[in-house]
């Protein structure tokens, strides 16, 4: 079976936090098709409010571990009163609430990394489901919710583009990876996402994915204030690409629709290069790479 960074490890890694850092708030946004709970972790307490989150696809679960280490590294440095790069870490947490969701897609995730076995049930609708897909490898190659259904294609933002162009391409019914589904905000694990968005007042949010090495941050004609500009810093002190986002995956994401919904800067980045999922070597310098962008989304 494979192996990776199961919903499991991250309820006993948010446990932990808990413990040593009573500071950081801990919820959850809500359920997932399997009925798990979908956490977030909010650290800092200022007015100013902004959202990352991660692994909406299932193999792209590095990402959730990239997230938490950072969530250690500011609670570590605000308990010590220390700095994340040269900000002090305490005035951050006074200015900011920093709102993060390590994993959206908290079943796919065990699908991949091997948190649902063979014999489970879900594991195995899902293993029909990819036998129409035979170059997708499985469980390796899945992206989808335990369902079937894209969470980064459920959101009201050129759905129907999207549904169009993805049809287009095969994925006309339930898949590994690229189905948007019936209608937008089927799937719970993206309506929750949706919904904790409109819950607050977000300044800036990041959705990682990976790969590329590139910062996606349009949506159609929208040009969000300071977006670009932002960016540009992501950019610098990353090393990757400021890009503009292909057509085709150009649709129905988060970062999509809260660029239109709000006119704010939103921004996906795709971390690391090569095949998903990217291997755990990776992750150091994938973690080096990103450190300055999750600085700076709280900073500008």
């Amino acid at each position: 079976m494979p192996e990776g960074y199961t919903y499991k490890k991250l309820q006993d890694e948010i446990e932990q936090l808990k413990i040593i850092y009573p500071f950081i708030e801990v919820g959850n946004i809500g359920y997932s098709v399997m009925g798990k709970s979908i956490p977030y972790i909010r650290i800092g307490m200022g007015k100013k409010e902004i959202f990352y989150n991660a692994s909406f696809h299932a193999n792209e679960w590095i990402t959730t571990q990239v997230l938490m280490k950072f969530v250690k590294e500011y609670a570590l440095q605000y308990l010590i009163n220390g700095k994340l790069n040269e900000f002090n870490a305490r005035e951050l947490y006074n200015s900011v609430s920093l709102y993060i969701v390590p994993m959206v897609n908290p079943d796919g995730v065990d699908l991949v990394t091997g948190g649902l076995q063979p014999v489970d049930n879900q594991y195995k609708n899902a293993e029909k489901i990819a036998k129409d897909f035979p170059n997708i490898p499985f469980p390796s190659g899945w992206k989808a919710n335990i369902e079937g259904i894209d969470l980064n294609l459920q959101f009201p933002a050129g759905w129907e583009q999207a549904k169009e162009i993805k049809y287009k391409q095969g994925f006309d019914k339930r898949a590994p990876r690229d189905f948007v589904g019936a209608a937008p905000l089927l799937a719970p694990e993206s309506l929750a996402v949706y919904n904790f968005t409109l819950q607050h007042n977000f300044r800036l949010v990041i959705a990682y994915h990976t790969q590329g090495k590139e910062i996606y941050w349009t949506f159609q004609n929208y040009d969000p204030p300071m977006a670009e500009y932002i960016g540009k810093k992501f950019s610098k002190v990353s090393g990757y690409t400021l890009a503009k986002v292909p057509y085709n995956s150009s649709f129905a994401g988060y970062k999509d629709w809260f660029i239109q919904e709000y006119n704010r800067p939103g921004y996906t980045i795709e971390a690391g290069i090569g095949e998903n999922p990217l291997p755990i070597n990776q992750f150091d310098e994938i973690y080096a790479d990103n450190f300055g962008i999750l600085v700076l989304g709280i900073v500008l």
